[in-house]
């Protein structure tokens, strides 16, 4: 698909601390706060314990961006 045509969403995959980012996203849910479709949150037990192969590996399966949070 063309980056620069109007409907072109990126995908985004965010990692998110179970205690603190997805603590946020979850409140948000609740508040119906919206988002773009194209980020999808993954719950990790601990930014610390984000390994660099797991960022690596969604650009690999076609992930335009990655963001790691805690």
């Amino acid at each position: 698909m063309n980056l620069f045509s109007d409907n072109w969403e990126p995908k985004i995959i965010a990692f998110a601390c179970h205690y603190c980012a997805f603590a946020a996203a979850d409140l948000a849910g609740v508040m119906r706060s919206s988002y773009p479709t194209g980020i999808k949150v993954i719950r990790i037990p601990c930014s610390g314990k984000l390994d660099y192969l797991y960022l690596l590996r969604a650009f690999e399966k076609g992930m335009d961006g990655v963001f790691g949070a805690g």
